[in-house]
């Protein structure tokens, strides 16, 4: 067993090879010892999906399905290649973001509870036309968010770890934070994004600007979030959070101006067949020695 991979039918396709099924749902295979190339299975919160690596002594490459992979880092050994899932999550965790978007600046979440009490409630909203969005992690991602709102007649800045054309630095988004009505936080959670949006972070925005979050829930400060939304100025949407799961008594929930959504960005039917063509490309390329993609350490 060379390969260990996630996915059914990514094994079926790669049924020449050495491969075995591990998706999480069954025990680890016993016999890890030739395995050069494991993709872990879907899961970022579960540590216990990684163990299996510290068993591999000949393992070569980690290969996750996510597009975040810090889940990943504490069982990294020096000399091992990491690749990410790049390419996998684009769609349906853009969609959320948009959706996430447009139901906090059109009053969504007041409708629904309204609705559950059987009252007929009106009212104006934001909106989303006109407004002035800053993408703060400008990667796939970030990139495909863009995409799906260019019908809503908005203003997009860009910021990401590195300057290129269009898109400005992190380091710059101090400057940019006082002209954006929505932030949607698109970026990887690595040392210089945890703890990006603290208390001056969020000083910065202006009243009545919506945080959305579709990254990782310690790229916020949850309590300095909590302060600005307790006291009335600031909106949030957030795919994520910061403890995750959110426990059932913890104030994020009761929260004025916030709307939750359980970790569920890359859950749609886009995930598998995406997931499906990584992997196969993945193990072909390392079967036949070509250069891997989506590689984040290593050569």
């Amino acid at each position: 067993m060379r390969y260990l991979i996630p996915h059914p039918d990514a094994v079926a396709d790669l049924a020449d090879l050495d491969v075995a099924l591990h998706d999480g749902s069954q025990p680890v295979p016993d016999n890890l010892e030739d395995v050069e190339f494991f993709a872990v299975p879907y899961g970022v919160i579960d540590p216990r999906l990684c163990e299996p690596i510290a068993r591999m002594p000949r393992l070569a490459v980690v290969q996750t399905v996510t597009a975040g992979y810090d889940h990943v880092l504490p069982f990294l050994r020096p000399g091992l290649i990491l690749a990410n899932g790049r390419g996998v999550h684009d769609a349906a965790t853009a969609e959320l973001a948009v959706a996430l978007t447009l139901a906090a600046r059109r009053g969504l979440p007041d409708f629904v509870r309204a609705g559950d009490e059987g009252r007929w409630t009106t009212g104006w909203s934001t909106g989303l036309a006109d407004a002035r969005v800053l993408i703060v992690g400008y990667g796939s991602i970030g990139a495909a968010i863009e995409r799906r709102l260019a019908g809503f007649e908005v203003e997009i800045s860009r910021v990401a770890r590195k300057a290129r054309p269009g898109v400005r630095p992190v380091s710059d988004v101090a400057e940019l934070l006082p002209q954006a009505d929505v932030v949607i936080l698109a970026t990887p959670l690595t040392s210089e994004t945890e703890g990006l949006v603290d208390k001056d972070f969020l000083a910065r925005m202006p009243d009545g600007a919506l945080l959305v979050n579709v990254s990782r829930g310690r790229v916020v400060d949850t309590a300095a979030l909590l302060a600005e939304l307790e006291a009335g100025r600031l909106h949030a949407a957030l795919d994520v959070t910061d403890p995750e799961p959110l426990p059932a008594d913890h104030p994020l929930w009761s929260a004025p101006n916030v709307l939750i959504s359980p970790h569920v960005g890359g859950l749609t039917a886009a995930l598998a067949p995406r997931a499906r063509r990584l992997l196969v490309n993945q193990v072909r390329r390392y079967a036949t020695g070509k250069p891997l993609t989506n590689v984040v350490i290593g050569p």
